[in-house]
């Protein structure tokens, strides 16, 4: 038996596999996920924690140049006064 022959069929049969491989991959992609109501909350919940602590960390961040500030002028004061 020729191999061409034994071959053949399955080129498309093949072709419609993944025609349909692709159309199901665009249906589920197109399809919003749907999201519960407590995901949603612990989400915005998240975002809220993670405003407050990012202005925690700019303020900590404030303050720890300020006090940079105060030792290096105070060491320059001292070398200067010896």
């Amino acid at each position: 038996m020729d191999p061409q022959m034994i071959l053949a069929p399955l080129i498309p049969i093949s072709a419609i596999v993944a025609f349909a491989a692709v159309r199901i991959a665009r249906i589920r992609a197109g399809r919003p996920e749907s999201v519960s109501a407590d995901v949603t909350a612990r989400v915005d919940q998240l975002e809220r924690d993670y405003h407050d602590l990012h202005e925690q960390l700019a303020e900590t961040q404030e303050r720890l140049d300020f006090a940079e500030r105060l030792l290096t002028k105070a060491r320059d004061d001292r070398q200067i006064g010896s």
